[in-house]
């Protein structure tokens, strides 16, 4: 597969992500989510190194060409599972591999990876030096700010001079501790305190490395001010995890505010007909309409009409009997409920 020749600029284009989400971004959340913008850079859901070794690599690593720029996010602490893991990243075409250290999920506590590695530095400095001597992509690392009690101005600038050294090419922050002990996977997305100076401080001490901030950012405006060049320490790039999943019509901005893109703007019937041509051959394939679709309810979110747009492709989209056209009957609704509303006006 040919690559889109990705890679990371410090303090000039500044980059717009999508969060790698358990049980969100997969491939088809990813497609459609490249129907709404065509530059910013997508990430897969945290893939096992261990199931690309022993598992069905095709399932994990198979993705459109479209979707690139694409990362892929790896967990593990092994690193030579974590290298061939890379390698074979490397291989399907994917432009970015990334090492997973935030996650706090009762998963990754047992395999003792993910956010539990904040607590190990030389191994994470380790797992990037050998997947860096792997492969010729970018190897980047998601991290927190620190978990538990850990003094997050230690805990972070440790892992990020570590890393750095090892051959890290960007650093994501994800601006909140991690609470292993005591707070719930869900709980830890939104309970400790946000906090991106600490993340602005990194930019000042690494001013020629390539830091992105994660965590708590709702638009494409408020994630402009993390990069704007009238700050001290301006940041490399924004990471937008469930506001682009959960609203992702705000993906649509993403071009013209971060890559100076004046292109024609989305044309909802593109997406409407391009979402529809991949749902059949999804079908052909033997997959079912809602494994789409279920990554489209929130486009409308705030519009007339979005509440039926969501029935059809929540209810009506998960039926045997569905097939593509309910795409297009979920756009309808919506239209109709335009045409609607500038009639009564």
């Amino acid at each position: 597969m040919d690559k889109s020749g990705f890679t990371y600029p410090v303090n000039a284009t500044k980059i717009f992500a999508v969060a790698p989400m358990m049980d969100w971004t997969d491939r088809h959340c990813r497609y459609f989510h490249r129907q709404l913008t065509k530059h910013a850079l997508l990430y897969t859901e945290m893939v096992v190194a261990d199931a690309l070794i022993y598992g069905d690599v095709a399932r994990h690593l198979d993705f459109s060409e479209t979707e690139h720029p694409l990362a892929l996010q790896l967990g593990g602490s092994d690193p030579d599972k974590l290298m061939q893991a890379a390698k074979l990243a490397e291989q399907w075409g994917y432009d970015e591999v990334n090492l997973n250290v935030g996650c706090p999920s009762d998963r990754v506590q047992s395999g003792t990876f993910g956010a539990c590695l904040m607590r190990q530095p030389e191994l994470v400095a380790e797992c990037v030096h050998q997947i860096s001597k792997a492969v010729r992509i970018p190897v980047t690392v998601k991290c927190r700010i620190g978990v538990d009690e850990q003094e997050p101005q230690q805990a972070l600038y440790e892992l990020a001079a570590g890393v750095f050294d090892a051959g890290c090419k960007a650093l994501w922050v994800h601006a909140r501790k991690a609470w292993l002990q005591g707070l719930s996977p869900k709980e830890n997305r939104d309970i400790p305190p946000l906090d991106y100076d600490i993340v602005h401080q990194l930019k000042n001490k690494y001013v020629d490395r390539f830091i992105g901030i994660n965590g708590g950012v709702k638009s494409v405006d408020q994630a402009a001010e993390f990069v704007s060049s009238g700050l001290n320490s301006p940041l490399d790039g924004v990471m937008v995890g469930r506001a682009a999943y959960q609203n992702p019509s705000i993906l649509s901005h993403v071009d013209r505010e971060f890559y100076g893109d004046n292109s024609d703007p989305v044309v909802l019937d593109d997406v409407c007909q391009n979402m529809m041509d991949y749902t059949a051959r999804h079908l052909e394939q033997g997959g079912r309409v809602h494994h789409v679709t279920r990554h489209m309810i929130g486009l409308f979110q705030g519009q007339a009409g979005a509440r039926r747009y969501r029935q059809i492709l929540s209810v009506e989209a998960a039926k045997p009997q569905a097939d593509q056209n309910i795409v297009q009957q979920a756009f309808d609704s919506v239209q109709k409920y335009a045409e609607m509303t500038e009639l009564a006006s």
